[in-house]
């Protein structure tokens, strides 16, 4: 789940979630549902995590691999 592998990025990079939905536009409670997976993330919020973060866009997808 792309969610969690960016919640797990946040965590790790001591990135606070209100930083990112404040950079994103939407509120934490959204920022919240996204890295839990109740909300699904859409191309244009991805692109702009993946920018916001300084990470290519398949960066999340590689680490999906090295879990299988």
């Amino acid at each position: 789940m792309i969610g969690l592998r960016i919640k797990t990025y946040l965590d790790e990079h001591g990135i606070r979630y209100a930083f990112l939905a404040e950079k994103l536009h939407i509120t934490p409670s959204v920022m919240t549902d996204l890295l839990k997976g109740k909300r699904k993330i859409d191309c244009v919020e991805y692109y702009k995590i993946c920018e916001i973060l300084g990470v290519n866009l398949e960066f999340f997808f590689e680490q999906e691999k090295a879990e299988v």
